[in-house]
């Protein structure tokens, strides 16, 4: 059956697979953005179903002052003798206040509730655990062990209190790459299987894997080398692989589900780091994936359940003036002041002084990802927006990198405006009147591989405002280097905005 990669599309790195029966659940890193560890579930492995996020409440999730890429790192799923479990890293508390950042939660229903963290005391990032024969629960991770040795540390841990159970011991510090991280753990055949991401998140990434007879090492690395990897393939369309789970199916079949990245130019990303499928065979006692360790944009493989594949569709249909609740694919920055977002006859936005280029706050903005190259997305706003407010619909990566197409009012008249913000840079690049007496005005959005254009309908049809490269929103040129990816979203500053429908579509091309 033929399908489409990314199974995932859009900012939806690190991911992490697990099957209770016949479906398989996936998780994915949401860093400073909430709620956190979105969660989809399948029958199929491509169709792919947004349940809701595992942390949906502050008390999980505080991330104030949260760092842009700060926030939730690399989540692990698992299940285990009726329940559900979820452990990851949240960098905020180690970056602010110096304590561990690892915790694990815990469902017996995937869609929630989670519990409340159960954290736990050990320094590092890319927590995953693994159960074995007995029950028994094991730890891995990246940092260090008790005599302060760095690698991948490893422990017997209670997964319902977080309780260390062991001593602490380095098993395996990689194969050689840079960065040994995102440590997972299996068994086969009486072998146990310890998997790692090495070469850094960028265009040397891998999947490594070793193997011993004993879970707690020595790990023997296999000597044909990484598991997966698009290093030294220039121009191929698939980048930055790495940062894999393993997952079997009921039919004895095995998969791996790993982060890439789908490039716009030799050496640069805006969508983020997306979700892959690849195909997985056993040979001599290795995992080998099929197509030489490359992912394919179109594989084609017989999936678990093929009689039930349907095309997949990223667009999203919203008519404000007749819901009570925001869909699921809606994200905010950091944790949300929810007073500022109501749903009464349309999205009412109260805009703040903290504005999308402000950072480390909370704006009055929320958004979904940007999932493919091509497409549109629109807003429609009315006009009835007080003195000095500014509102509208942005392409945002970060708060220095943004492009906002939106109304402001400003000395009683009422504008249209393109603004940009690239770095310390923030500029009107366009700015047309609009008339006292419009009502309502269409905010558009359209995109291909290399850029925005922007365009408003005041109720006369489209006029274009003015475009920007979709490279300014790229991970490898921001401020910072950032692990997510480009949203599309609706915002207000200093007043409140009334929004009645917001539509995005979306086109899946190589």
């Amino acid at each position: 059956m033929k399908f489409h990669n990314p199974i995932v599309p859009g900012y939806n790195p690190d991911p992490s697979i697990c099957r209770k029966d016949d479906t398989f659940y996936l998780v994915n890193s949401s860093f400073e953005f909430f709620p956190g560890v979105p969660l989809r579930k399948s029958k199929n492995l491509v169709n792919w179903s947004l349940t809701g996020c595992v942390l949906d409440r502050e008390s999980q999730l505080p991330l104030t002052g949260c760092n842009p890429s700060g926030g939730i790192f690399a989540p692990t799923i698992r299940y285990h003798d009726g329940m559900f479990y979820m452990i990851t890293t949240n960098v905020n508390r180690m970056w602010m206040e110096g304590r561990p950042g690892n915790f694990i939660v815990h469902a017996e229903n995937p869609e929630g509730p989670w519990s409340e963290p159960a954290w736990i005391d050990q320094m590092g990032i890319d927590p995953s655990v693994f159960f074995d024969d007995d029950g028994s629960c094991w730890y891995t991770g990246t940092g260090h062990d008790e005599q302060g040795t760095q690698g991948i540390v490893f422990f017997k841990l209670d997964p319902m209190t977080g309780e260390i159970l062991s001593d602490k011991k380095v098993i395996s510090r990689g194969s050689g790459g840079k960065c040994p991280e995102g440590p997972h753990m299996y068994k086969k055949d009486g072998w146990y299987y310890l998997m790692l991401a090495e070469g850094g998140t960028e265009f040397g990434h891998m999947e490594t894997i070793a193997r011993s007879r004993n879970i707690e090492g020595p790990y023997e690395f296999n000597p044909a080398g990484p598991l997966l990897t698009a290093r030294n393939t220039n121009g191929y369309p698939i980048q930055c692989t790495g940062h894999a789970d393993l997952v079997d199916d009921q039919n004895g079949g095995w998969w791996v589900v790993s982060l890439g990245t789908r490039p716009i130019g030799p050496m640069a990303h805006h969508l983020g780091r997306e979700t892959f499928l690849g195909r997985i065979d056993w040979v001599d006692g290795w995992p080998v994936m099929r197509n030489d360790g490359l992912m394919e944009m179109e594989p084609d493989f017989d999936l678990p359940c093929a009689d039930t594949v349907m095309p997949v569709s990223d667009d999203i249909h919203c008519d404000f003036t007749n819901m009570d609740k925001l869909p699921a694919d809606f994200t905010w920055l950091r944790n949300p002041v929810m007073q500022n977002y109501q749903l009464d006859g349309c999205l009412l936005l109260h805009g703040t002084d903290q504005r999308l280029s402000t950072p480390n706050t909370t704006p009055t903005f929320v958004g979904i990802r940007q999932t493919q190259f091509v497409s549109c997305s629109a807003a429609v706003l009315n006009c009835d927006i007080p003195e000095g407010c500014s509102a509208g619909i942005t392409a945002y990566g970060i708060h220095s990198h943004h492009y906002d197409l939106l109304i402001t009012r400003r000395y009683g008249k009422l504008y249209a405006q393109l603004r940009k913000h690239l770095y310390d840079m923030e500029t009107v690049a366009s700015e047309i009147p609009l008339s006292e007496d419009a009502q309502s005005v269409t905010l558009r959005i359209t995109s291909d591989r290399s850029t925005y254009s922007f365009a408003i309908d005041a109720g006369n049809g489209f006029v274009t405002l003015g475009s920007g490269y979709t490279i300014g929103l790229a991970t490898e040129v921001t401020e910072m280097m950032t692990f997510t990816g480009a949203f599309i979203g609706l915002f207000a500053e200093n007043g409140a905005a009334k929004f009645s429908s917001f539509d995005y579509t979306a086109e899946w091309k190589v």
